[in-house]
């Protein structure tokens, strides 16, 4: 299909873009907002998680011709029509606005959104028929409007802080300054009588100033409440395209709050760090009486000066990354600036930059007189939250405003004399850790080849001796000698490896195989009966013969369970619990209960895989608010308290070794993984009442306790399914430790705690790579995992894993299989770094790391998990001296969300077929196959129970499958083996010239690919060079549309109105005691203490959003990027 011409818009059209949620709808804005751009607009991105309000704000406040948005299942009826009764409300329905969100807003949702007011929701189809550049030509059209020609209000408006009217007069002196030259001479002469003082803030490019921004804004609006400030930020427009990224908003936090105003500017004009208007701005503002306006530049080279015609006090920002001291006197700002910031300050060369910097300011101002110390520079590191250099900093720029007598600050802000100082994840000293890892492999794999051609040659001298047996003894004597000194060469370990063969042959010939795992023998039948009479072994053995093949298959390959576990981590696969995972969430947990009942009644083992709705997802309480209302069970179970939790797991014994439980959660996991410590050590304290006959006393202490606190007890809503027994509803409302003396809940909670089987995912580097359900700062966020693992550790919970290391929601973002795998290992040692920095022992973490992986139908994923293993063992063993359990790289698969398309939706099933069979011939340790429906709709009972089947008729009835190394000894699995980990390795060196992967998260390195690999696949897809059948190709009679699903799966409204009566009860009788318990969370967190055992009291009796918001104010919230 050609790709259609880009749109020429008349007029300069402003668009907000924005996610609702996260995942690749992120990747999928950022890719819309870049095509925006480029047709010419002016795009202010906002990036992933924006409720309705902060995009309608930021829409007025920057006098926005349209909002483009992508919204996904569950909530975005809601959530898009309160976004139009929101720009009603506040009086701005020329905004348009557009959305998408894939094959889940339906063609009937379409036309009602449609005929509310919403502009237009593009479709899938739309996108196959009109191509990428012809739906944004049609948005721009839509859009292209003059906007300036009318007012929204005169000065009394803008002298009482109209939002509309301030913004409309901005645009109307970008526009039609000749309309409005009256009003516009008017507030120039109004603003000369202004004492509103303005702070000029210029640095080089990619120097941080939008995020010093927000921190010196967030310190202000703190240390001056009732005080309101004002925001303008310029970034240039492209030459070529007269579009421009005005990216400042993204990055910052500080400017939701009521005390902020904030206006992006374009220069309109090619190599200027500033817009002709922005002088009509801050008079505008000036007439509006904030108490401070703040002008940003846009980043500029060495030169330029022009922020001090616009400025009372000028604040220049720049890196110690300038190269030689002597590239300062080029930098004219440092002759004029009041303050200079160095940010970035844990950048190399930090110390000397501050002490290069200060010399030239004092050379500049000739200030030789005064200590060189107590020049106005600071280093800074505004990325890190309360940073020590930012504040010392903020408190200068309000003594400078005092000093020169502008403005009204009395600040109470406190510092103190600490320099900034990162607090590094990985110390500086390790950041080649992962180019370390590479050539360890390298190493070891060069080590196997020289150690192979030894045993080759070995082999090759014995058989000589036999052929020559009727030889001199003078030539078989050489023979002998020749192999005695090459013998010399050969490892030890090696030679028993090969003489022990035919002993490791004949083990696996008999009927049954023993071998321990943690302490525990198992017995396993070796072979199964096939119904022809066949004899078919669960483990095949090579027939080589010659020592240095046999050598290296060992050393390289091996059977399953021995190192370096290429097939696989133990001998054998278990008996009677198949890697099958049972996979729901949706409306309230009672309906998520049940689901998880269905699927696995009669199953020996109960192996749960969780999804959450995004309420959950960004650590949000239910609430009534539309946008968040829409989305409480949708697309996910709600979760918001303990008793949420213990009732989604009701009937499932949590400490039971048959039982599995998976949370795919990751901003807010440790407060989840919290409830379900409770709900596993309650459901233990119920077994014991009733095993000690305590019920009647038990219910006597709970009905008192209700009694006090006057509320409603919770309770598990409608009748239990079949198969739950009602365990864990016991003990709703309250915690073992209220009903049970101290020495036995202790007991319990200590035991309980060693038992309990899962995993939570976690892992924050793949969110803030790829998926976005980001909420705390990167650093507090990786903070919180280590103190989690030392938990861990310290209460010896050895079966739960702590994080789920996740490539698959790097491949659902886009990337290529290699980029996923080497993306996801880099992670997962990184997590290793950092908990080893932190003093813990590898042997003690190693076995609560697991990985998560995708797979699609390329080649590569047939052996993403052996290469994975390999690594991982290699790297484990021989470069950190980890025990066999610590270098098991335990992986759980999912079928890849990306091929499952939204036409021909029945043709799913047989790509997930086929992706089962990669994942169970390669050894996974656990499986979820996606239902076929879920491109449309949240799976149905029916789907799922097909996407179950698939992989049970694959274990079940596929006779291949009775073997469980089938696919080792296949030329092509060695090629790719080879190939993929080569791959790895390579991508391992090339985040290491980043800095190591925060070094490269810094710069964006592994989003930025992984959106280059989005984009690569959607083009082929879209052009059919990559053909897809039933989307691009083989299409049917209709041209194969995308299918409206039979049955949709939403959240009810009793549910939703539920979740939201039941959190208002518990807020009710808990307020004091959760009061108490935050307060000690967040002291802990501000101390620098392990805070997961502080968590854990607080997860007794506080809601989710209690937590969350009281860890924003300790932690920081993240904060987004491009």
């Amino acid at each position: 299909m050609q790709q259609a011409k880009k749109y020429s818009p008349k007029n300069k059209v402003r668009v907000v873009t924005a996610a609702s949620l996260f995942d690749g709808h992120d990747a999928a804005i950022n890719i819309m907002r870049r095509i925006i751009q480029a047709t010419g607009c002016e795009v202010i991105h906002l990036g992933h998680d924006r409720s309705v309000e902060e995009v309608i704000n930021c829409a007025i406040e920057e006098d926005a011709n349209a909002i483009a948005m992508t919204s996904y299942q569950g909530g975005h009826t809601e959530y898009l029509k309160y976004m139009y009764d929101l720009l009603k409300e506040k009086k701005a329905t020329h905004i348009k606005i557009f959305a998408g969100g894939g094959g889940t807003i339906l063609p009937q949702e379409i036309k009602e959104l449609q005929a509310y007011g919403i502009t237009r929701i593009y479709h899938p189809d739309d996108g196959r028929e009109m191509g990428l550049q012809g739906m944004i030509n049609d948005l721009i059209k839509r859009s292209d409007f003059l906007v300036g020609e009318k007012l929204e209000g005169g000065i009394s408006e803008i002298r009482n802080k109209n939002v509309n009217a301030i913004s409309r007069m901005i645009s109307a002196a970008e526009n039609c300054p000749k309309s409005h030259s009256k009003v516009l001479s008017e507030i120039k002469t109004l603003a000369t009588k202004s004492s509103t003082p303005v702070l000029g803030i210029t640095g080089t490019g990619g120097a941080g100033k939008s995020s010093l921004v927000d921190e010196l804004v967030r310190r202000f609006i703190m240390d001056f409440p009732s005080k309101n400030i004002a925001i303008v930020s310029v970034d240039p427009s492209k030459k070529k395209t007269g579009g421009a990224l005005l990216g400042d908003r993204i990055r910052m936090n500080s400017i939701k709050s009521d005390q902020v105003y904030m206006r992006s500017l374009a220069t309109r004009q090619a190599n200027l760090a500033l817009s002709a208007h922005v002088n009509d701005a801050v008079d505008i503002l000036k007439v509006a009486n904030y108490d401070l306006i703040i002008l940003e530049t846009s980043g500029i080279g060495q030169s330029d000066t022009e922020i001090l015609d616009h400025s009372n006090i000028s604040l220049y920002v720049m890196t110690p990354e300038y190269g030689a001291a002597t590239q300062l006197e080029k930098i004219d700002m440092l002759d004029f600036a009041d303050i200079i910031a160095i940010n970035k300050f844990d950048k190399k060369g930090n110390l000397d930059a501050l002490r290069d910097v200060k010399k030239q300011y004092q050379r500049n101002n000739n200030r030789f007189d005064e200590d060189v110390a107590i020049m106005p520079v600071f280093g800074t590191i505004a990325s890190q939250f309360n940073d020590p250099g930012t504040n010392a900093l903020y408190k200068a720029v309000i003594d400078k405003f005092s000093e020169k007598k502008l403005g009204n600050f009395r600040s109470n802000f406190e510092i103190t004399n600490e320099m900034s100082e990162k607090v590094f994840v990985i110390p500086p000293h390790r950041v080649r850790y992962l180019s370390e890892i590479a050539e360890n492999n390298k190493s070891y794999d060069k080590w196997v080849d020289e150690q192979k051609e030894i045993a080759q040659k070995l082999y090759a001298l014995q058989k000589t001796l036999v052929i020559l047996d009727n030889s001199s003894e003078n030539v078989k004597a050489q023979i002998k000698k020749e192999y005695e000194a090459l013998l010399l060469d050969l490892d030890p370990k090696n030679k028993i490896l090969i003489d022990s063969w035919d002993a490791i042959r004949n083990k696996y010939k008999q009927k049954i195989f023993k071998y321990k795992v943690r302490g525990k023998e198992l017995s396993i039948e070796t072979q199964s009966i096939s119904l022809s009479g066949s004899t078919i072994p669960k483990i095949a053995l090579p027939k080589y013969e010659a020592w240095g093949d046999l050598l290296k298959w060992q050393l390289q390959e091996n059977v399953p369970g021995e190192f370096p576990y290429t097939a696989g981590l133990f001998p054998f696969k278990r008996e009677g619990e198949d890697p099958t995972r049972m996979f729901a969430g949706e409306g309230g947990p009672e309906r998520t209960n049940k689901r998880f009942h269905l699927v696995s009644l009669g199953m020996p083992a109960k192996r749960l895989s969780t999804a959450f709705d995004s309420v959950t997802l960004y650590g949000n309480d239910p609430g009534k608010r539309p946008d968040i209302y829409g989305k409480i069970g949708n697309a996910g179970v709600s979760i918001c308290c303990l008793d949420d939790l213990k009732k989604l797991y009701s009937g499932f014994e949590l400490a039971n070794p048959m039982t599995s439980v998976s949370m795919t959660i990751n901003g807010p996991a440790p407060m989840l993984l919290a409830y379900f410590m409770h709900a596993a050590i309650d459901q233990e304290c119920e077994k014991y009442i009733i095993e000690k006959g305590l019920e009647k006393e038990v219910e006597k202490k709970i009905k008192s306790i209700y009694k006090e606190k006057s509320i409603k007890r919770p309770e598990y809503q409608g009748k239990l399914p079949e198969g739950n027994n009602g365990l864990g509803l016991f003990l709703l409302g309250v915690t073992g430790d209220e009903v049970l003396d101290n020495d036995s809940y202790q007991k319990i909670k200590k035991e309980t705690l060693t038992k309990v089987r899962g995993t939570v995912q976690a892992d924050i580097l793949k969110e803030d790579q790829a998926q976005n359900t980001c909420i705390f700062s990167t650093e507090f966020a990786l903070k919180m995992m280590g103190d989690v693992q030392e938990y861990f550790i310290d209460n010896n919970i050895r079966n739960f894993y702590s994080v789920s290391i996740s490539g698959y929601h790097i491949a659902e973002a886009g990337a290529n299989p290699i980029s996923q795998l080497a993306f996801t290992l880099a992670n997962g040692f990184t997590y290793v770094e950092y908990y080893i920095s932190r003093g813990m022992n590898i042997n003690d973490f190693g076995p609560n790391l697991s990985f998560f992986f995708s797979n699609g139908v390329d080649p590569e994923y047939a052996v993403i998990g052996r290469v994975a293993r390999k690594i991982w063992a290699k790297a484990m063993k021989n470069k950190y001296g980890a025990n066999e359990r610590a270098q098991m790289l335990k992986y759980h698969i999912q079928t890849s969300g990306r091929s499952l398309h939204a036409q021909e939706i029945d043709f799913n099933d047989i790509r997930t077929t086929l992706q089962a069979l990669y994942a169970i011939y390669d050894n996974c340790n656990s499986l979820h196959t996606n239902a076929y429906d879920e491109a449309i709709t949240t799976p149905t009972e029916e789907s799922v129970r097909r996407a179950m089947a698939i992989q049970l008729i694959i274990n079940k009835e596929l006779g291949l499958t009775k073997n469980e190394n089938p696919i080792q000894g296949a030329f092509i699995i060695e090629e790719l083996t080879d190939l993929v980990e080569e791959a790895v390795l390579a991508e391992f060196d090339r985040i290491t010239e980043r800095g190591g992967v925060l070094g490269a998260m810094e710069t964006m390195y592994q989003r930025s690919k992984i959106q280059e690999e989005s984009l690569h696949y959607e083009t082929l897809k879209h052009t059919g060079e990559y053909p897809i059948i039933g989307v691009n190709t083989f299409l049917n009679k209709k041209g194969s549309p995308t299918i409206i699903p039979n049955e949709v799966i939403r959240a009810t409204e009793n549910e939703k109105k539920y979740q939201i009566s039941m959190l208002t009860e518990l807020h009710k009788g808990s307020k004091k005691e959760a009061s108490v318990l935050l307060s000690k969370l967040q002291e802990a967190a501000i101390k620098n203490q392990n805070i997961f055992g502080f968590l854990m009291d607080a997860a007794k009796v506080c809601s989710l959003g209690e937590i969350t918001n009281a860890l924003f104010k300790v932690g920081g919230q993240y904060r987004r990027n491009m």
